[in-house]
């Protein structure tokens, strides 16, 4: 989008800016063009289509042209609108907290899976490094019996959390709580359930700049071998679950045995994993032995 585009229709400036996109390389050009223009206009889908021979004012071709210099130097989209949808959730998001991925919505299913399957009346459930609350929230919105709480090392990542709760009129079943993993807990826990920092160290400079720039980098390093939050998840387990509950945690692609190997050191072992749509074994269930 220029200057000299701001005449253009609605559409044609969709056509337009997605063409930047894809010539910048960026995966996605469509959908992100449609959604930066759909912002600046206040309209859905629905209504970008309805509008598309409706011509961009200059205030509009301005804005377009500030979200869209965001996004071409490499700013996620959902850093720029503040919001991601996780689980069908609208989340707000900041630069305290992970964007929620959809990768982590297999580790949602493994645990839904596991309550089911225990027929838990009244589950409590804990989500250490919680972040946005994302996997918090997306268990209560399908659990309308259980409570939860989150916990994160970061205050203004739980302020995220519970402002999440509320938009989502799930904070009369949340409680967030400034905790390293569970070591401020009591139990006991029917699931406990995580996406804890995985990366190496010394990888985390290899990670995609839409990760490595604009992600808190404490939500992403797992030390020096990626397995630090395991050690400290392993060792407060045990003491959290309540007999026959269920642990559920995402790993990074690989490191499924090196995370077994952990957890057995503490008594307990996996049991069932789930492979994302990538192929990748991407969360695993672990359950005392």
């Amino acid at each position: 989008m220029t200057a000299a585009a701001r005449d253009a229709s609605v559409a044609q400036a969709r056509r337009a800016l997605a063409g930047k996109f894809r010539a910048a390389g960026i995966g996605a050009p469509e959908l992100d063009a449609r959604v930066l223009i759909g912002h600046a206009l206040g309209l859905d889908h629905a209504g970008l289509a309805a509008a598309a021979n409706r011509p961009i004012s200059d205030v509009a071709a301005m804005q377009i042209e500030r979200l869209a210099a965001r996004r071409l130097a490499g700013e996620p989209v959902a850093r720029i609108l503040g919001q991601k949808e996780f689980w069908s959730l609208p989340l707000l998001v900041t630069p305290a907290v992970l964007v929620p991925r959809p990768e982590t919505e297999t580790l949602v299913e493994l645990a839904l899976t596991l309550m089911d399957r225990d027929r838990a009346r009244r589950p409590r459930i804990a989500d250490l490094a919680t972040g946005s609350g994302a996997i918090l929230l997306a268990l209560l919105s399908e659990l309308p019996k259980a409570h939860g709480i989150g916990t994160d090392i970061d205050r203004q990542a739980l302020a995220v959390a519970r402002a999440n709760a509320r938009q989502l009129g799930l904070d009369g079943r949340a409680t967030f709580l400034a905790s390293d993993y569970g070591a401020a807990l009591a139990g006991p826990f029917d699931l406990i359930v995580s996406n804890p920092p995985y990366v190496a160290s010394a990888d985390i400079a290899m990670l995609a700049p839409e990760v490595r720039e604009h992600d808190p980098h404490h939500a992403l390093d797992g030390g020096p071998d990626g397995l630090a939050a395991y050690r400290a998840i392993a060792t407060d387990a045990p003491r959290l679950l309540k007999p026959g509950g269920h642990l559920v945690v995402e790993i990074g692609a690989g490191q499924e045995q090196a995370v077994g190997d952990l957890f057995a050191a503490s008594g307990l072992a996996i049991g069932e994993t789930r492979h994302d749509l990538s192929g990748i074994i991407r969360a695993v269930a672990v359950k005392p032995r």
